[in-house]
């Protein structure tokens, strides 16, 4: 029975491991299409308005990139957060499936 339960742990843990990492997945895509729409941002800035409504357009397309940077940095703070937390949940796993 000690045996079914330390089995039955380790199995949970991994599941854990694997959703965690998961997570870590799906915030690294965040990142990169929040860096391509980023790169979006700046393509049209660096087109040459003519017009007044061009020209707010691009000044309103240059908050919302400021704005998205900062979001950005956010969410690499975070990724890296889970993915530190990804091996952690890994590391214990391994040295003490049973203890938890």
């Amino acid at each position: 029975m000690g045996s079914q339960l330390a089995g039955a742990d380790l199995h949970q843990e991994m599941l854990r491991v694997s959703q965690v990492m998961q997570l870590a997945e799906r915030v690294a895509v965040c990142v990169g299409r929040g860096e391509q729409v980023l790169d979006s941002f700046r393509d049209i800035q660096l087109l040459q308005w003519e017009s007044p409504a061009g020209r707010a357009y691009r000044d309103a397309v240059l908050l919302q990139s400021a704005a998205l940077r900062r979001a950005l940095e956010a969410l690499i703070e975070a990724k890296a957060a889970v993915e530190r937390h990804s091996q952690e949940t890994f590391t214990a796993g391994c040295t003490n499936p049973g203890m938890r």
